[in-house]
């Protein structure tokens, strides 16, 4: 799920193409992001459990929805392709597993174009959230359904730790994956295209993952198998840019890192952490390229430890973001771990409902910071401790218009 491999590694030890032109740098941008996620693989958020009927299904959509305008956020992130499947009738994938319990039974709505519709009605954005590269929470091809392109395709897919991927090395598995979103772009008004951080998958111990043939056929002229890698990635990224603004002018293009680009120890021009998973190495994620370099409208980085923490501490992480966007026109967004608020398995700080708050108090003093997405829609409904209440008393008694 969405970040929890790379939190879990932060307890490890840590360890190109040519560039387009860059954008002019736009006219500042006025607004704030208040927004929050709302996830659909394993049913984390939404639907609350696969196969409820379409009425229920659409009424506990609504639902999210609305508790997004009670919270005065203005923006909500819907999980549309979680598992190269979809929640709008895709001409390219089945229709997802999560609506129904089966992948590729219609559900009897157009969830999607519910939820654009829906939002917009309440003053809401909705930014369609896509996984480019993930196939399946398990590693069998044969438990996908049999129109499923990557059964279709077996030559695409790698499995790795347990679960199932498409291989961002193969050219044809790009041009799949872009057209597969962009279909969404084509037929919905969606504000903003979405990817989590998920490229390469983060590392599992002991395993490789296998794109030796991959590799063999497209990686002369790059220096080593870490280069090919990120050229990639960066190709996806810059390829999905060009399809947006092609298809749908105005759309933007957001992307939502694990929150780590590299450690200074590394890289001198790294934060001060110490995590043990870094995009730039374990996820061949240049995230820091594609905002200095304005690839993106903008990066929501996932900043999910509390201040202090030692191996990644919010309080320094927020300024290394903020360095980073200054003058490229990217717009930065902070990624916020609501879902650790009241837990006791996490530090100490977490069971204090103001540290939420506290996090918008710091990134006040930063002007690059242009709001905040909260992880996620469950725990903005529940609030377990208050600290999204908290939040909107602290920082939101007003109602914001998302950036423009």
């Amino acid at each position: 799920m969405f970040a929890t491999a790379g939190l879990a590694a932060l307890a490890m030890v840590p360890r190109a193409s040519a560039a387009p032109r860059r954008r002019a740098v736009p006219a500042a941008a006025t607004g704030e992001m208040r927004g929050m996620w709302v996830a659909t693989v394993t049913n984390r958020d939404w639907p609350s459990r696969p196969g409820l009927s379409a009425a229920r299904q659409r009424a506990e959509l609504l639902a999210h929805l609305d508790a997004a305008v009670r919270n005065r956020l203005n923006t909500v992130i819907l999980q549309v392709r979680p598992t190269a499947d979809a929640l709008w009738p895709s001409p390219y994938e089945p229709w997802s597993q999560y609506l129904t319990g089966t992948q590729g039974a219609h559900p009897g709505w157009d969830p999607l174009g519910t939820a654009v519709a829906e939002a917009h009605a309440r003053g809401l954005e909705l930014h369609a959230w896509f996984n480019p590269y993930r196939v399946a929470t398990h590693a069998d091809p044969g438990r996908l359904t049999a129109s499923h392109p990557a059964r279709r395709n077996p030559g695409w897919t790698v499995p790795y730790g347990g679960r199932l991927y498409y291989n961002p090395g193969l050219p044809e598995v790009r041009a799949f994956v872009r057209e597969a979103m962009l279909d969404a772009v084509r037929r919905y008004p969606v504000d903003a295209v979405h990817f989590d951080d998920y490229f390469y998958p983060y590392p599992v111990a002991g395993q490789t993952f296998d794109d030796d043939l991959a590799h063999d056929t497209h990686g002369g002229g790059f220096p080593d198998r870490a280069a090919w890698r990120r050229d990639n990635v960066d190709r996806l990224v810059r390829e999905t840019a060009a399809g947006i603004k092609e298809i749908r002018p105005g759309t933007r293009f957001g992307i939502s890192p694990f929150g780590v680009w590299r450690n200074a120890d590394v890289d001198g021009r790294g934060s001060d952490t110490r995590a043990g998973v870094q995009t730039y190495d374990d996820l061949h994620a240049d995230t820091r390229r594609w905002a200095r370099e304005n690839w993106i409208d903008y990066i929501c980085p996932q900043l999910y430890w509390n201040i202090g923490f030692a191996a990644a501490d919010y309080a320094k992480l927020l300024p290394w973001w903020a360095e980073v966007v200054r003058g490229s026109g990217t717009l930065l967004y902070a990624g916020e771990a609501l879902y650790k608020a009241g837990d006791p398995a996490q530090p100490a700080a977490w069971r204090d409902p103001a540290e939420l708050s506290r996090h918008l108090t710091l990134a006040a003093a930063h002007p690059e910071v242009r709001g905040h997405v909260f992880f996620a829609a469950r725990e903005v409904t529940a609030d377990p401790v208050g600290a999204m209440a908290r939040v909107v008393a602290d920082h939101y008694r007003q109602p914001a218009e998302p950036p423009r």
